[in-house]
């Protein structure tokens, strides 16, 4: 039963490392790049409206990013359970 516990609980983590990744690139895709285009929109990073930049560029950044993350937190979770060699 343990091997099945340690199992349950890594695919668990791997679920909750997902979960909240994906809602960091859905607020900053979804959030910042539609729904709140026009308040973002009062302010510019190097001449361009920051509601345009998360849209064209932001969200790719930060799904750049985060799949960076997603790498590093999954190699830390593979040697916290015993499954890197």
């Amino acid at each position: 039963m343990k091997s099945k516990d340690r199992y349950n609980n890594y695919w668990r983590t791997n679920i909750k490392y997902v979960s909240i990744l994906l809602s960091f690139w859905f607020a900053f895709s979804f959030l910042f790049g539609i729904i709140l285009k026009d308040f973002l929109n009062q302010f510019s990073i190097a001449g361009f409206k920051l509601g345009f930049w998360f849209a064209q560029q932001g969200s790719i950044y930060v799904f750049v990013i985060l799949i960076f993350t997603y790498v590093r937190l999954m190699n830390n979770l593979d040697k916290k359970f015993g499954f890197k060699k």
